[in-house]
């Protein structure tokens, strides 16, 4: 499952929907191809074979690159962060701290985390109040000085006295499974810079707000909710009707320019956030 603040496209009916919202709604089939001569047909063959000879280099699909061409003309404008270093990784110290770590699993494996990605109780992620998402803790067992590195992509806990939950591999391999808490030691060791995000626009003029997130299931959008709580105000949950399916929007404050709504959109993005600013649309 996938959290999204993406493009925004127009239905048949003209209501808003994200580029995730939205399903496969177009009609099958197509037009058939008209009849061409024989010999027409074998230059065009011929000419297709020649051109594949004389490649020289690769050629990459749409597929492979994680974009599509597909309504290429309906795509908004993104604004990429300037001045920002291509790494895939940025090594780094953080200030060591002690504290409670808990771990989460089944029940939310699959589930949508702050971050967008679906949580994997396989891999080693964890959830932190603080520190940006694609940030990698060194986590340390006090009790039997095993260690384990993990990325945040999460938000959380939200239990007084629990300040890190680790996903179930990542509690396993420092043996806290079974007592469920620990006192752990944490460093930051680096953050994968793949999940700094962009601000994405759907409208940049009148009353603009920012979207966070949309969901099918209620529950997923309260829990995203819960997170931008942690340090962002005039947090709200809109419905929408796409296509007769309802959708629960995670969006932050009210803004009556596009520089406003851009500032804090570019802070949320930078911490890891997937950002859109859209237009407030007020439902009956």
């Amino acid at each position: 499952m996938k959290t999204s603040a993406g493009i925004y496209f127009k239905d048949s009916n003209g209501s808003s929907a994200t580029s995730d919202e939205l399903k496969d709604k177009r009609e099958s089939g197509g037009s058939l191809l008209n009849e061409v001569t024989r010999h027409s047909l074998f230059i065009l063959i011929a000419a297709f074979l020649a051109s594949c000879s004389a490649a020289r280099y690769g050629t990459v699909s749409d597929s492979a690159t994680g974009f599509s061409s597909a309504g290429l003309a309906e795509e908004k404008p993104v604004e990429k962060p300037s001045g920002r270093k291509t790494y895939a990784f940025q090594e780094f110290k953080g200030d060591r701290q002690q504290i409670i770590a808990s771990w989460y699993g089944p029940d939310f494996h699959g589930r949508p985390t702050s971050s967008g990605e679906p949580f994997n109780m396989y891999a080693l992620t964890c959830a932190h109040r603080e520190y940006p998402f694609g940030t990698k803790l060194r986590v340390v067992n006090k009790q039997n000085n095993k260690v384990v590195e993990c990325i945040v992509n999460d938000r959380g806990p939200f239990i007084p006295g629990r300040d890190l939950d680790l996903s179930y591999a990542a509690a396993r391999k420092i043996d806290l499974i079974g007592p469920g808490t620990c006192a752990v030691t944490i460093e930051p060791v680096g953050r994968d810079l793949r999940y700094v995000k962009y601000v994405k626009y759907s409208a940049s003029e009148g009353a603009l707000t920012i979207q966070v997130g949309s969901f099918r299931d209620e529950a997923n959008a309260k829990r995203l909710k819960m997170a931008l709580d942690l340090h962002y105000k005039n947090v709200y949950i809109m419905d929408a009707n796409v296509g007769g399916a309802k959708y629960f929007r995670v969006r932050i404050g009210k803004f009556n320019n596009k520089n406003d709504a851009a500032a804090l959109g570019k802070s949320l993005a930078d911490e890891g956030y997937n950002v859109m600013v859209t237009s407030i649309v007020f439902q009956k």
